[in-house]
């Protein structure tokens, strides 16, 4: 049996986010279904608008930085109960495959289906349109919508006392940036740090660089205000582009750089990538977590250089963790008052007013915007 109720959905590229009628199936085997109550509003959301994230068809339900309760199980189902608070893992991570069991969680085999549209327990279709026309849901989750059924593999049960419009934040953005930083970057105490584009992930490794010991944090960002947000979170020093930024750095650091740059740009470019190996210093690591175009090829880089100051260009997902430690462990953090998610939620919308969030991130407005769910919703 079918559920009615509503989502934000994409026909086409380059078109608004349009809100109507849809219909999410009944959990089976090994699937949750779940009344979501927070969802962020992520940049790779609007990299499926762009098309530079290409799914496997369209109409798409967009959103995969969810929290919500737990409303109904399928056999099988022992991870979670009704009742519970949980944030979805945008990859699902069953903990059992060889990448799993190898240690690499967030790169589970699982997320090969990511961006097929048909679900983890059967291969169909959870979720279509009014009129009966499959929708594939972004990372198979698709929290642009009050509900969902997914896979338990992408579900983490949370503790109950955290504010779902913070909670939602580490299903994506907060746990990719901290990650980036205390994981794929590895920074050490002392350690010089330039990161680059300070929106929801950016901020994230901000304050993993912040809680890992680093000396002096460069955030960048054409920003003003998302330079002075960056300051109040912890950043020594800002610049508006990548070359003012070279200039400070070296200034600062007398000409060593940053031991550790860190990438979290809306969109990355390829012929970007040399000035950020320049602003690395020699030994020095370059973590790579924005994304780019699909078809991005072509990459600026000298060689040379690389080979010469043995640095390391390194890419990176999710964190380069384990959702299902990451997630309640960041959010222990900020109950404990180490990490400081409320004031990186700036504001909160309506489902309907979507395309006004994302307008706003687009124009620098919001380190996340996050649309609260209301029993008016349901």
């Amino acid at each position: 049996m079918r559920m009615k109720t509503k989502g934000a959905l994409i026909y086409d590229f380059n078109q608004p986010w349009s809100i109507e009628e849809i219909e999410i199936g009944d959990p089976v085997k090994d699937e949750v279904k779940i009344q979501m109550e927070a969802s962020g509003m992520c940049h790779s959301d609007h990299h499926l608008v762009t098309g530079d994230i290409p799914m496997a068809g369209f109409p798409v339900l967009g959103g995969h930085e969810g929290a919500g309760i737990v409303t109904e199980v399928g056999p099988g189902v022992e991870n979670v109960a009704v009742g519970d608070h949980v944030v979805l893992s945008f990859i699902p991570s069953c903990g059992e495959c060889p990448t799993c069991q190898s240690g690499q969680r967030n790169l589970c085999d699982l997320g090969a289906l990511l961006l097929a549209g048909t679900s983890v327990s059967d291969g169909t279709h959870r979720v279509h349109t009014a009129d009966g026309k499959p929708v594939i849901p972004m990372t198979l989750l698709g929290t642009f919508s009050p509900y969902m059924v997914v896979h338990k593999s992408s579900v983490v049960k949370i503790d109950p006392s955290i504010p779902f419009e913070v909670a939602c934040l580490v299903g994506c953005g907060v746990t990719t940036g901290y990650g980036s930083a205390t994981r794929s970057a590895d920074i050490r105490p002392g350690e010089d740090v330039a990161i680059f584009g300070i929106g929801g992930v950016g901020m994230g490794a901000l304050q993993g660089a912040v809680n890992a010991g680093a000396r002096h944090i460069f955030a960048i960002d054409p920003v003003e205000w998302k330079r002075d947000q960056a300051l109040k979170f912890g950043a020594t020093h800002v610049y508006p582009d990548v070359f003012s930024a070279m200039a400070g750095i070296a200034e600062v650091t007398a000409g060593g750089m940053a031991r550790k740059t860190i990438i979290t740009t809306g969109e990355l470019k390829g012929e970007d990538i040399d000035n950020y190996l320049n602003c690395t210093s020699k030994g020095g690591t370059c973590v790579v977590t924005a994304v780019a175009n699909m078809a991005e090829m072509d990459v600026k880089l000298n060689l040379a250089m690389l080979t010469l100051m043995q640095k390391r260009l390194q890419g990176t997902i999710f964190g380069g963790g384990n959702p299902h430690f990451d997630i309640p462990q960041l959010l222990s953090m900020y109950k404990a008052g180490k990490l400081n998610l409320d004031d990186m939620v700036t504001r909160q919308y309506k489902l309907e007013q979507i395309n006004d969030g994302y307008q706003d991130m687009l124009q620098g407005r919001n380190i996340r915007g996050v649309i609260r769910y209301t029993d008016a919703d349901r």
